[in-house]
């Protein structure tokens, strides 16, 4: 018979202060990447059982927040790809949408919409290093490539964006 260990405090009181610390910002993360509220909630719920299990392995070679954003996109991509997700219609009519806590100005919409329209790796990208104000460093830690490499993501997702944009605004 096996015995069953206690919890550590010290791992308690740390993985406590990570949820309360990013939770907020990993649910964005999410969200913008999946599009839906209820599958966002579930891939950060799934981010912090993660991490929770790899926490006592976690090195500190990155910096927590840096860390649990990779966990969280990897785990998007898992949801992205899973069967149950290419079954399910995700459309939703204007009618049923909730009215909005705030106005958006137009333009943020634009940008916003032509955001999501960018191809995933860009995507990832731009709201590592714009929405979740993250160094160019630490966007090429999470997606695991290099600097070079995320430089030229973003860089590429600028050209699009000034592109889409350029037709929204100035193709009269």
């Amino acid at each position: 018979m096996q015995r069953i260990k206690a919890p550590d405090p010290v791992l308690e009181q740390t993985f406590t202060e990570l949820v309360n610390a990013h939770q907020t910002s990993l649910l964005r993360m999410c969200y913008l990447n999946l599009h839906d509220s209820g599958l966002a909630e579930d891939a950060v719920q799934e981010t912090f059982v993660k991490a929770y299990r790899a926490l006592p392995s976690f090195r500190g070679d990155c910096d927590p927040k840096t860390w649990l954003m990779r966990i969280a996109i990897n785990t998007c991509r898992d949801m992205q790809r899973g069967a149950w997700l290419k079954h399910i219609s995700r459309t939703v009519t204007l009618d049923q949408l909730a009215e909005p806590s705030e106005s958006f100005s137009e333009d943020a919409v634009a940008v916003n919409m032509e955001i999501a329209r960018l191809p995933v790796k860009l995507r990832e990208a731009v709201l590592l290093y714009y929405y979740q104000n993250m160094k160019i460093e630490e966007v090429a830690d999470v997606l695991g490539i290099g600097i070079s490499s995320a430089s030229e993501r973003l860089k590429r997702a600028k050209e699009k964006l000034r592109t889409a944009l350029k037709e929204v605004y100035f193709n009269e």
